[in-house]
């Protein structure tokens, strides 16, 4: 069996970390499986870059500069709606041409179009399409916060400058209905329940097989480490009480940095024993002041290398995510994997990982009372070391790459035997 993954990157983000992982936990199960990217970043052998440098940019500077400029409806959006109406055919390339299987994942950025992903449907290749987001059944907003337009068909979208119900967001609902009409042996996959029942509810996608597998995790690398000596190595007090909170860039709005910021200083200021009390906060960050917080903070910039980002796990007592909108958050599985408990809101996809007052905490949704009120009970719980265990049990029983592998070996099995 010949698989080829079909991500934007292989490395910087949630979707190009998890198809690695993936790619890494088919290779374990003696599968032939390739990638093929728009941006090469690491040097894994069986990862090819089937895009010229120069188009990759040029592609990406025409779909994205347009959108920023004359139809974003504000800075928060920028990078949070595609058009995809500009991409690189890649239908004829030598991993698509000799696979038995495509399996797309995220492949926004410029790398395909509505049109291009088409091409791909015309090879009648059996397909596999994992969706990292929302976007495959939107008029092109990867989540679409309160709205539930594309339900039926997308337009008068807010994320847009001059909306009405033929603007861009219709229009690319209109594209990708024309694409999925030539969409034959095809199944989607979402990386969560929530992202299952979500994607079911669209009139794009209701008609086609949909399953929920989750990402895989390096069990071996994100694992319960020596808190004492890394603490001592990363320069942070062994009696100290660690938040952890990071993103990709803990400015999205998605992230909800301000719920987290609110919870602190709930914290702070409603109950007791919050001395020794410290943040680390890693990520891109660009505008936010983390000397605005309650509390002494420990700012890490991007970090890239899943041995360091396991140490950084390990330093804390818990991880918090206040994200309003996500799938299946790695960070989320990472912590718990590294024995880490979680406070996080009842959104998306966190349920199917943290189970409430076992391996985390979980929290009305936005509010920050709540969100504090579970940071305070993981902090000064008397039962650490069960829901250490607990967390890391929960990951070991659902989200290891072997079984993640299995899952999805069994899925190809099925579109192959039609």
């Amino acid at each position: 069996m010949k698989v080829t993954l079909i991500n934007t990157s292989d490395a910087g983000g949630g979707a190009p970390a998890a198809c690695m992982r993936l790619l890494k936990a088919l290779q374990a199960k003696q599968v032939d499986v390739r990638m093929d990217v728009q941006e090469k970043k690491t040097n894994e052998p069986r990862v090819k870059r089937v895009v010229g440098k120069l188009a990759a940019k040029i592609n990406f500077l025409v779909e994205r500069l347009p959108f920023i400029w004359f139809r974003a409806n504000d800075k928060s959006v920028r990078f949070a709606f595609s058009s995809a109406d500009t991409g690189t055919d890649i239908s004829k390339a030598p991993d698509v041409a000799d696979a038995d299987i495509l399996h797309l994942h995220w492949t926004n950025a410029g790398f395909l179009s509505t049109h291009t992903i088409k091409q791909l449907f015309a090879t009648a290749k059996p397909l596999v399409w994992t969706l990292h987001d929302m976007w495959a059944f939107t008029g092109g907003c990867h989540y679409a916060g309160d709205c539930n337009r594309f339900e039926k068909e997308c337009g008068d979208c807010w994320m847009l400058r001059d909306p009405g119900e033929n603007d861009l967001s219709h229009s690319g609902w209109i594209r990708k209905d024309d694409m999925y009409a030539a969409a034959k042996n095809i199944v989607f996959v979402t990386c969560s329940n929530w992202l299952a029942e979500v994607a079911r509810s669209s009139t794009l996608l209701k008609d086609f097989r949909i399953e929920a597998i989750p990402n895989p995790i390096n069990t071996t690398v994100f694992a319960p480490k020596g808190k004492a000596w890394l603490r001592n190595k990363w320069g942070i007090d062994s009696d100290s009480k660690i938040i952890l909170f990071g993103a990709a860039n803990i400015l999205d709005r998605r992230k909800g940095i301000t719920y987290l910021v609110e919870a602190l200083l709930d914290l702070k200021n409603n109950y007791p024993e919050t001395e020794k009390v410290e943040i680390v906060i890693f990520g891109k960050n660009k505008a936010f002041d983390v000397g605005t917080l309650p509390f002494k903070a420990y700012e890490l910039d991007i970090i890239a290398a899943e041995q360091e980002m396991a140490e950084v796990y390990n330093l804390a007592d818990v991880y918090v995510t206040p994200a309003i909108e996500d799938n299946l958050p790695n960070t989320v599985m990472e912590a718990l994997s590294c024995g880490i408990p979680v406070v996080a809101f009842h959104t998306g996809g966190i349920p199917d990982m943290v189970d409430h007052l076992k391996n985390g905490y979980l929290a009305e949704y936005k509010s920050a009372a709540d969100l504090a009120k579970g940071i305070n009970l993981i902090l000064n719980s008397t039962e650490k070391a069960a829901f250490a265990a607990y967390a890391r049990e929960k990951v070991m029983t659902s989200f290891t790459g072997d079984m993640v592998a299995a899952k999805y070996i069994s899925l190809y099995n099925s579109i192959l035997q039609k």
